[in-house]
């Protein structure tokens, strides 16, 4: 991304176009605006990876997840002008994604990926860590309980636990996304812990 050239519509003084090698955000979020969807492409390229891998804790395997980021940028790009700059791009676009992840997944708990993908993930850390067979199935089958039981959790306690243990977001940040206060998003984070512990216990 830093070494592609996006064309912003911001005019030189001698009319030719000035290109941006590493717009901000708020560039590209103009551009987009003023009707280039190379721009759009553009943000969804520098954000699709955490906007993914958020949509992935909350479905639990790849192909809810991909469907979900999909249309977390779907409704970015039917949104954007609504986008105030009060906070940063990347805030706004989990904000979406917790949102839609919340209402599609709701209380579900998370469908595993099958059983030949975990066993190709597991190979794969196998070779790599000399991890034995059995370790990998064991560790498997704890991550599954663990995704089943965050996916118990009511809702706002879900959303604070995996935007603070799995993206190691500050809580400040959480509160922007969820539209809470920090108070409420620590008090949220303390009683998801807790939940967490009684249901795996």
């Amino acid at each position: 991304m830093s070494t592609r050239a996006w064309f912003l519509a911001a005019q030189a003084d001698s009319g030719c176009k000035v290109a941006v090698t590493n717009p901000t955000d708020s560039e590209l979020v103009s551009a987009a605006l003023a009707g280039d969807r190379e721009a759009f492409d553009a943000i969804v390229e520098r954000h699709r990876r955490h906007v993914y891998q958020l949509c992935y804790r909350f479905a639990g395997n790849h192909q809810d997840a991909s469907d979900l980021a999909q249309d977390v940028f779907i409704r970015a790009y039917r949104g954007l002008k609504t986008f105030k700059g009060d906070a940063a791009l990347g805030t706004w676009l989990y904000r979406i994604a917790v949102n839609v992840s919340l209402n599609k997944v709701g209380a579900k708990t998370p469908r595993p990926e099958p059983l030949d993908a975990l066993m190709r993930a597991s190979d794969a850390r196998i070779t790599s860590a000399a991890e034995s067979a059995s370790d990998a199935v064991l560790r498997e089958e704890r991550a599954a309980q663990v995704r089943a039981a965050i996916a118990r959790l009511p809702k706002k306690q879900r959303a604070t636990l995996i935007l603070r243990m799995y993206h190691d977001l500050p809580h400040e940040q959480i509160a922007g996304i969820l539209g809470s206060s920090v108070g409420a998003v620590k008090a949220n984070f303390f009683h998801a812990l807790n939940n967490l512990k009684k249901l795996l216990t």
